[in-house]
């Protein structure tokens, strides 16, 4: 590979990219440092040779507009404490799917990013599950290192399962034997972990894009479906059998009439913060600033009753889609419900033919895991930030990368 890289256009940019797909779950310093690397590079090399990825699009003002809404929302927030480092955040995943999208990278050099993709995630399992096990991981659970809380973990999982998914759906048929197995114990290895994870909205979000993805593949191959739901049917059947601890976790929920397990209280916390602060609500990363005392006050405000007991106060709200009103207001919900509308239809609209080339299959289907991922878990916890939101929007950009090549063809 490194062979490779001095053939190609811009090597240390491709190297700085990989780099940090390599970094994304597994270090927390180094992952910063290659994105602000590739980031400058990406800029050096387009300003040297004058070439920024072509026309302006849709997508490049949907990506302006979402980096945008963050720093408007940061100066008009409603709360102040963490805001601009909310921003930050969103510039950091949102800037590398849309430099990525305008990076006009080869194929080889997409496969390479999608390899390190799988390969960090194995090697994060590997670890996380060392750490489990000689009892280095003091919180008990199946934690990615740089990614964290293993709810974050399992987003993460989940859109990893749809890549590995969807890479054995795209080159079964092409590969060997050999490649056949690894592949295929990779992706039950991730499948496996993202249920000791134990987080019920990301299984079931994973199983259901399983589902999804190989019923899209239905024009090209009939056999992904077959064989994803027969997997599914045995999941959940030794799901139940063996009693493991998201059946229980489940179980408990219906039997204490739990079953939102305290989200409808969290929720009310964000709610009562966006009607106090409609527009730009509290600011990003100030979730935990909604405290008791203010959601009473705001409520006596309005004329309105308030019951302590039916409020829930906590870091973030559990949804993706409560966070974002209650964070960002009516100014970022809109930019983040225009873009993930303008996803699903690109993904409904620009499917690839069935007889299209394996690789636009493979980062169409990395695509539509990660909006399925982040679109269903979003029901139900905070996706879009973070680790699992760069891994989002970074399947995004390359699928959209590829998009002008497809039509040029």
């Amino acid at each position: 590979m490194l062979a490779e890289l001095k053939k190609l256009r811009f090597p240390v940019e491709t190297g700085l990219l990989v780099a940090l797909c390599l970094f994304l779950p597994l270090v927390e310093a180094p992952k910063n440092l290659a994105w602000l690397l590739y980031a400058a590079a990406w800029l050096f090399n387009r300003v040297r040779v004058s070439d920024f990825g072509g026309r302006w699009d849709l997508w490049d003002s949907l990506f302006a507009a979402w980096i945008v809404s963050a720093y408007l929302v940061a100066a008009f927030a409603g709360l102040q404490q963490g805001e601009w480092r909310g921003a930050n955040d969103l510039l950091r995943y949102v800037s590398i799917g849309w430099l990525v999208k305008r990076g006009g990278y080869s194929r080889r050099e997409l496969r390479w990013v999608l390899g390190a993709l799988v390969a960090s995630t194995v090697a994060g399992l590997a670890i996380g599950y060392w750490r489990l096990w000689s009892g280095a991981a003091k919180s008990g659970t199946l934690q990615l290192h740089s990614v964290g809380h293993v709810n974050h973990t399992a987003i993460y999982l989940a859109i990893m399962l749809g890549v590995c998914a969807v890479w054995l759906f795209a080159r079964w048929r092409a590969w060997q034997w050999r490649r056949r197995i690894v592949a295929l114990g990779v992706a039950l290895f991730v499948l496996i972990s993202l249920v000791v994870t134990a987080s019920r909205g990301a299984l079931g979000f994973g199983l259901a894009s399983l589902l999804l993805l190989a019923f899209a593949w239905w024009p090209r191959w009939r056999a992904p479906l077959v064989v994803s739901a027969s997997a599914v049917a045995v999941c959940a059947a030794l799901l139940v059998v063996l009693d493991v601890s998201v059946i229980r976790k489940l179980q408990h929920n219906f039997a204490t009439h739990n079953v939102l397990a305290y989200r409808d209280g969290v929720w009310r916390m964000g709610l009562a913060a966006w009607e106090r602060f409609p527009l730009f609500g509290v600011g990003m990363d100030n979730y935990s600033q909604i405290t008791h005392e203010r959601v009473r006050s705001w409520r006596i405000e309005s004329g309105k009753d308030y019951d302590e007991s039916h409020y829930l106060r906590n870091p973030h709200a559990h949804s993706l889609y409560v966070n974002t009103l209650a964070e960002r207001g009516v100014v970022g919900a809109a930019v983040l419900a225009a873009v993930l509308a303008a996803w699903l239809l690109w993904l409904v609209r620009l499917r690839p033919r069935p007889g299209d080339a394996d690789f636009d299959w493979l980062l169409w289907g990395s695509s539509a895991g990660a909006w399925i991922a982040t679109a269903g878990i979003g029901m139900v916890n905070t996706t879009l930030h973070h680790e699992h939101g760069i891994l989002a929007v970074l399947l995004l950009g390359l699928w959209l990368s590829s998009l002008p090549a497809r039509r040029a063809s």
